[in-house]
């Protein structure tokens, strides 16, 4: 017996002795290693640092401390690292647990560094905000304007005049308009001096030559130009590119929209130097009838960087030509057909042009100490061209001899007239940098000057004066705009866990001008305003996956022209913003909540009705808020599916609410505040089934909200829900081109009807049944799509 199991237990013991070296072979070559690191800018560490493993879909974010970790089998790997700067590749070799320190000093030797400095906040900041980098860009850029690209984006909702995001378009966050949202390009105030708003139109195919975005919702950091009083945007243009490439990329879509952009670069020429640029023509007919736009634009810049030393001249413009959409359509004319324009004269259009001349200079002094200069200079002129059918020539400075009476039996005549904007905007501004372990300190100045003619000509009519000559001015103003302003920040250590930023600035304003407004009104103003704006707020680091903030910030803000026009007794706007919000960020999960609470003193609110210029009107109101809760989040389900949910819940009200209509007043008590919808939530689910295809599944629902502030329901618009399908696929052929990406997007997939915008004088008047005369709607377009291709090379 024994004898007969020995041999039989002898291949036992071989068999196991095999399976174990068998498993131990695999084991071993399935092992994993830890690559964990540091993720510095040279002294201190960069939270929320990307650091992807370049040919795979793994990656990880540095936390609060610039510390990241992750698993990967033994081999050799290629490191993509980027934070707000230029992606730097790391190349590993793991046969062993390995700690790395990665230092992306050099990354921030171009204008990111700037920008960070002065108007940018770092992840870990107590000032709420969202980033946008140029590869999120890139995936939808195919055409439309910048603030329907930031449309999914929290607290955001976009519009357009021509009802496709090409042309005029429209931004509001937290229910704030553009003229209350601080925009920058490098730094340099963008927002139009005397209205305050911001033309997305004189900014044709922008996207293509844009680097990152930053949005801060809220007050914000201290920045330069116009007061921040819902959001600042600001926007950073293309890096220096260490090699020399070149781009053509072409799109085509519905509505006869076209778009065909060049760019190209030299690459860095004895490791110093840098040209660069990009020229674009953006066409479409628009989704309402008529409502063309024609946009030309350029970019160019030239760079020369060192070890210490960066310096960049700018050259950016735009000429657009769009047709006149700016007064929607009536509830009647919506319903028989919403694309209609009423609009019928032939050159009813909206020209204008606008160079910007750019110079930066930074340079690093030593590892403590750097600074920069920023100078600018902006040349704009353009006009609108409108036919005026029975026009009272009362308005017309006795150029124009009447053929006939108006509505109310005034001498009246027929004719066409182009108003007319001539301005130069002058900008200087400065600020230094210390650093080190345990503190940053800015302190910078910024400087303008704005200089602006408005007049207005007749280039036909059906009968001139005797004495009068073509384009005769009719009326004239001019305007001087200067403004100063002077500001620290610092950020600090107060412990290992507690850090806090203290940001004071003081800005000074004077506006003069003088003359006639375009009815031929006395418009004489010299006003000066002196405004001190603290801000402080705390970050406390629960662990390495958790912080919260809170930070209290003030702004003041002065009256725009519009304002002067509609009333002297306009008053200066303050806010006080309290913001509290708790920070997730793991390798799952990335979360951001955050509750706000903007109290505003004499807030200068839209009423609803527009201007003779398609602008909407404004009032102060003494006492108003918007109080609200944001969380957005990024859940990563699989290496291959993540999907970008964000959620507001917000009311916004005014106190007291004093209506004057019809010639009466009476306090209404408690109401809404107009275009503030209480709901807006957004998603993005993105699948990435190969390395080249990535498709994107969007979605945004806003909900009703009143166009009026008297919470009547004649003024309410109903919620919408739309959704967008984005897909991208990239080929890397073998010669001739680096590579093709093709993508496209289908807007509104779901062929939804909506309007999300429109007017109404009832804060002024009413009217029997709600009737045409007070209400006006801007359709948005039905089902589209667009396609593009961009070969690089």
């Amino acid at each position: 017996m024994k004898q007969y199991l020995k041999p039989k237990f002898k291949k036992v013991k071989h068999l196991v002795a095999f399976l174990i070296i068998a498993f131990s072979i695999n084991a071993n070559a399935q092992e994993l290693f830890t690559l964990s690191g540091k993720v510095t800018d040279g002294n201190n560490p960069v939270p929320g640092a990307s650091i992807l493993v370049k040919g795979t879909k793994q990656g990880v974010a540095s936390d609060f401390d610039g510390n990241f970790s992750i698993s990967l089998k033994k081999g050799n790997y290629t490191l993509i690292v980027s934070a707000i700067s230029k992606p730097k590749e790391i190349t590993i070799n793991l046969t062993k647990n390995t700690f790395i320190t990665i230092n992306m000093e050099d990354s921030f030797v171009n204008l990111d560094e700037v920008l960070v400095s002065a108007v940018r906040v770092k992840s870990s900041s107590p000032v709420t905000h969202s980033n946008v980098t140029k590869e999120e860009l890139e995936k939808r850029n195919l055409g439309q304007d910048i603030p329907v690209l930031l449309n999914y984006l929290p607290s955001v909702t976009s519009s357009s005049d021509a009802g496709a995001g090409v042309g005029y378009t429209y931004i509001r966050v937290r229910g704030s308009d553009a003229s209350r949202i601080n925009v920058t390009l490098n730094g340099i105030p963008y927002n139009d001096t005397e209205s305050q708003g911001t033309f997305w139109v004189n900014l044709g195919d922008f996207t293509s030559s844009t680097q990152s975005i930053q949005l801060q919702r809220g007050v914000g950091t201290s920045t330069n130009g116009a007061g921040a009083f819902g959001a600042s945007l600001n926007l950073l243009t293309d890096a220096i590119s260490e090699n020399a490439y070149g781009e053509i990329s072409s799109a085509i879509g519905s509505y006869n929209t076209y778009k065909n952009t060049v760019k190209f670069s030299t690459g860095k020429i004895n490791d110093h130097i840098e040209i660069a640029g990009r020229f674009s023509k953006i066409d479409s007919d628009g989704y309402v009838d008529r409502a063309f736009s024609d946009l030309k634009s350029y970019f160019l810049q030239a760079s020369y960087v060192d070890k210490n030393t960066l310096i960049k001249a700018i050259t950016f413009g735009n000429e657009e030509k769009t047709y006149q959409a700016w007064y929607g359509l009536t509830a009647e004319e919506l319903k028989e057909n919403r694309k209609q324009n009423p609009y019928t004269y032939d050159n009813e259009t909206d020209n204008y042009w606008q160079d910007h001349y750019q110079l930066h200079w930074n340079e690093k002094l030593n590892d403590k100490w750097s600074t920069n200069l920023g100078l600018n200079y902006t040349k704009g002129k353009g006009y609108f061209e409108q036919y005026k059918e029975g026009s009272a020539i009362s308005k017309y400075n006795n150029i124009v001899e009447a053929t006939g009476t108006d509505w109310y039996g005034s001498p009246a005549t027929d004719l066409i007239v182009r108003r007319w904007l001539d301005n130069d905007f002058y900008v200087l501004n400065f600020n230094a940098n210390y650093k080190n372990e345990a503190y940053e300190v800015i302190s910078g100045i910024s400087a303008s000057n704005y200089k602006g003619d408005h007049f207005g000509e007749v280039i036909w009519a059906r009968q001139f004066a005797a004495d009068a000559n073509i384009r005769d001015h009719y009326y004239f103003s001019d305007a001087t705009k200067n403004e100063f302003s002077i500001y620290s920040k610092a950020s600090f250590k107060i412990n290992e866990n507690l850090s806090g930023l203290v940001d004071l600035q003081g800005r000074f304003v004077n506006y003069e001008t003088d003359g006639l407004t375009s009815d031929r009104d006395p418009l004489n103003i010299d006003k000066s305003y002196n405004f001190f704006n603290p801000k402080f707020g705390l970050t406390y680091k629960v662990n390495n996956s958790n912080s919260i903030y809170t930070s209290f910030a003030r702004a003041n803000r002065e009256p725009n022209r519009d304002d002067f026009k509609n009333g002297s007794n306009v008053k200066n706007e303050i806010l006080n913003d309290i913001e509290l919000g708790w920070r997730l960020n793991n390798k799952a999960i990335s979360l951001n909540t955050n509750f706000y609470y903007m109290q505003y003193k004499n807030q200068l609110i839209q009423t609803g009705g527009l201007n003779d210029v398609g602008e909407y009107l404004r009032e102060n109101v003494e006492d108003s808020y918007r109080l609200g809760l944001e969380i957005d989040a990024n859940f990563k389900i699989t290496d291959n599916l993540s999907i970008s949910p964000n959620f507001t819940l917000s009311s916004n009200k005014i106190k007291n609410f004093i209506l004057e209509r019809d010639g009466n007043s009476k306090n209404i008590g408690t109401t809404n505040i107009a275009f503030s919808p209480n709901t807006i939530a957004g998603n993005s689910i993105n699948y990435q089934p190969t390395e080249n295809l990535t498709i994107t599944f969007l979605s945004k629902f806003v909900g009703e909200q009143y166009l009026s502030n008297t919470d009547t329901e004649a003024s309410k618009i109903d919620s919408y829900f739309t959704s967008d399908l984005n897909l991208t696929y990239t080929i890397n052929p073998k010669s001739i081109f680096k590579s093709i990406v093709i993508s496209g997007v289908v807007n509104n997939i779901f062929n939804k009807e909506y309007v999300d915008r429109g007017y109404t004088y009832l804060d002024y008047w009413s009217t029997p049944n709600n009737s045409f005369e007070v209400q006006g709607y801007f359709p948005q377009a039905t089902r589209n799509f667009l396609v593009g291709a961009t070969f690089k090379f």
